[in-house]
């Protein structure tokens, strides 16, 4: 009999702890929602790592060129153990590619960073500067690349986009890197970053209009242009849209209305 008695009393006596366990829990919130709790400066300790490391070189002609350029876009860990170059008294990580013989005249060379940190409010991108070389390690053109916002489906379909054209026959390496101008700029992110509250930490106050910093390392994907990269660069967010008077006013103005043409 005493056995019998014990089982119905388990139930209350389980039901009671629970209960007082949720007293003692204020909120739960996921963990991407979560502030977060170290609170060092990683983009000023990833700029002065970079500072103190030991360039490999100076010069293109330096640069081991053994990586052929994918054929479609790949991704490449810039950072810590990553060769390091001065260019214009400016140190830098970079990549260093000989470009396909084969490939058809024009084509597009593609190119997305990811974001670096786990939080919005304390990521930054790695942007990059990229220089094409003839067969006598000179440069035919450098230019800084825009990027631009594009959220997919998944991790490797959202980042920062970008690219450049490579058209010119003489055309046979590509560098890398990032400018002093790349390293101080910013990209348009049109997701906000989040004030957080520890007493209301899933209460979210959006700080309006954001502009991701750049920083001096992180993850960088490059290759030859394929669709989905294509789709993305077409679709992707590179500024604030421009002040206008609305969907309704754009329509009255461009489409024909029978019922307010004046009549003859």
């Amino acid at each position: 009999m005493p056995r019998r008695r014990t089982a119905p009393l388990i139930a209350p006596i389980a039901l009671t702890l629970l209960l007082g366990a949720c007293h003692s829990i204020k909120v739960l919130v996921p963990p991407n929602l979560r502030a977060p709790s170290d609170t060092s400066n990683s983009l000023d300790a990833a700029r002065n790592r970079l500072k103190q490391a030991t360039p490999c070189c100076s010069s293109f002609a330096d640069f081991s060129y053994q990586t052929m350029l994918p054929w479609r876009p790949k991704k490449f860990e810039l950072g810590p153990g990553s060769p390091v170059v001065n260019i214009n008294g400016v140190h830098s990580y970079f990549l260093a590619f000989r470009l396909p013989p084969d490939a058809k005249l024009p084509y597009r060379v593609a190119l997305k960073a990811d974001l670096n940190g786990r939080w919005l409010s304390a990521s930054y991108l790695f942007a990059p500067t990229v220089v094409q070389l003839d067969e006598a390690f000179q440069p035919l053109d450098t230019r800084d690349v825009g990027l631009c916002e594009y959220m997919g489906w998944s991790n490797s379909s959202t980042g920062a986009f970008g690219q450049v054209e490579v058209n010119s026959d003489k055309a046979r390496y590509l560098v890398l890197y990032s400018s002093a101008g790349q390293q101080t700029g910013s990209t348009y992110w049109e997701q906000s970053p989040a004030a957080f509250s520890a007493e209301a930490p899933v209460k979210m106050a959006p700080n309006g209009s954001f502009r991701l910093p750049h920083g001096p390392d992180g993850a960088i994907w490059a290759g030859v242009m394929n669709d989905s990269y294509r789709k993305a660069i077409d679709n992707a967010i590179c500024d604030k849209a421009p002040p206008g008077d609305g969907l309704l006013h754009t329509l009255r103005t461009s489409l024909p209305v029978p019922w307010l043409r004046s009549k003859d």
